[in-house]
């Protein structure tokens, strides 16, 4: 199997954001805009009234939505992966005949959140979204890059289920969503044992908000059909100089001490709480006590909340 630090390293290696290619989806060098791949806000068209807005303006059928295209982009990865690999690319990894099952269950399974999600927004009168065109080059450049792509991708999917939760109005949609919540973090500890890394690394999750989510999810879209577009704007990327040097206790350098504008702090988004480091100079430095997938940002104050993100999310994986 590949060591933790491999797999860091290969997917430091993807290629960073541009309008018609995917980026890596843990910190990079990048230098155009994840909102320029990010597509044309509209809205989708309802035949009932949905909830009253919560959050950010989400109605729950728009949160539905945007769980449908997080996984739309998984089934499609995995679809995409097992056709492109066969069985012994994984056994070269080290990966049992055992694990390879099960890991093509956690595609399996991807495809019936989404069958199970477009039968939730059309039974509440609404039009799911369609699946978007993807661009997976760089994440299925082999098996072993597959496989640490899927380690982040289930981890992005937890979060951004929890990350939703206190928007959602009815109990039965938020029932809904924690049925594929705990199975996504299965697979998740599934994928860091397969990759050689400890199953449960903190004693949380993390929540990831959802314009957070979708700055993730937007470095793999190329485009989507008419009224399948989120209203949802990502984030600018983040440029560094040594994005390979992305671990605890080392010191990170923007790619432009000036960019982003009114930069202060990197923070650490990470199970058990916020971290924020001082940027000075263009510098700043991994923190101390970090576990599992932590969502790197960019900010102007010591605060995540949407106002103050400058750039970011990235991922880096310090066990």
């Amino acid at each position: 199997m590949p060591s933790v630090r491999s797999i860091i390293s290969g997917l430091m290696a993807l290629a960073p954001l541009a309008a018609a290619a995917p980026a890596g989806i843990v910190a990079r060098q990048a230098s155009a805009s994840a909102s320029s791949a990010a597509p044309a806000a509209t809205s989708s068209a309802a035949a009932a009234p949905a909830a009253p807005a919560a959050g950010g303006g989400l109605t729950d059928v728009d949160i539905l939505q945007f769980a449908l295209t997080a996984e739309h982009l998984e089934s499609t990865f995995y679809q995409q992966g097992f056709a492109k690999f066969p069985m012994s690319d994984f056994q070269a990894l080290g990966l049992t005949d055992g694990q390879i099952k099960s890991l093509m269950g956690v595609g399996q399974t991807e495809a019936t959140h989404v069958t199970t999600l477009q039968a939730a927004i059309a039974g509440a009168g609404a039009k799911p979204v369609e699946p978007c065109m993807y661009n997976f080059d760089a994440a299925l450049k082999d098996a072993k890059t597959m496989v640490a792509t899927a380690r982040v991708l289930e981890a992005v999917g937890v979060s951004a289920y929890l990350g939703a939760a206190p928007l959602v109005n009815s109990s039965d949609v938020l029932t809904a969503a924690a049925t594929i919540v705990t199975v996504e973090a299965r697979h998740q500890a599934f994928i860091r044992v397969a990759s050689g890394a400890e199953p449960v690394p903190a004693a949380f999750d993390t929540p990831l908000g959802p314009r957070a989510v979708f700055t993730l999810a937007a470095a793999f879209i190329m485009s989507c059909p008419e009224g399948s577009n989120l209203n949802i704007q990502a984030f600018p990327s983040i440029a560094l100089q040594n994005p390979e040097q992305a671990a605890v206790g080392s010191n990170l350098k923007l790619a432009d001490a000036a960019n982003p504008a009114g930069a202060q702090f990197c923070a650490f988004v990470a199970p058990g709480g916020n971290q924020f480091s001082q940027i000075t100079d263009g510098n700043c430095v991994v923190p101390q006590n970090l576990n599992g997938e932590v969502y790197m940002m960019i900010t102007k104050s010591q605060s995540v909340a949407d106002a103050e993100v400058l750039a970011g999310p990235s991922v880096i994986q310090p066990s």
